[in-house]
């Protein structure tokens, strides 16, 4: 179980750096509310601005030779789980629910490493 819930962190971070539509939208739940709080509030992103940003190559922009990627899955309790990522630019909490599908990210709360 801890694998299927990595490889779906792994597919959204590497997915998000590699310009990876397809890894990142087999990561994400369609109502994700990927959000970061700025000084005028809570910046929300959805599953399909997330997709298409990393279709754009968005992510590529801003990868860095070591990613520095280390995953701590902090509790399971299927249908749910939470894990705690940092990486080289980013520290991201997130939330998973085990679907029919396989494990998704419904939600993520993130900041500049």
């Amino acid at each position: 179980m801890t694998e299927a819930i990595e490889r779906t962190v792994l597919d959204y971070f590497e997915g998000w750096f590699d310009g990876d539509a397809a890894r990142m939208e087999r990561a994400l739940h369609p109502e994700l509310a990927k959000r970061t709080l700025r000084d005028d509030g809570l910046d929300t992103t959805t599953a399909t601005e997330m997709i298409e940003a990393t279709a754009a190559g968005t992510g590529r922009k801003l990868d860095v030779g070591d990613r520095g990627i280390e995953i701590e899955i902090t509790h399971v309790d299927p249908p749910n789980a939470s894990v705690v990522v940092h990486s080289t630019r980013y520290t991201e909490f997130i939330h998973l629910v085990e679907t029919t599908n396989g494990w998704r990210i419904v939600n993520t709360l993130w900041q500049r490493a």
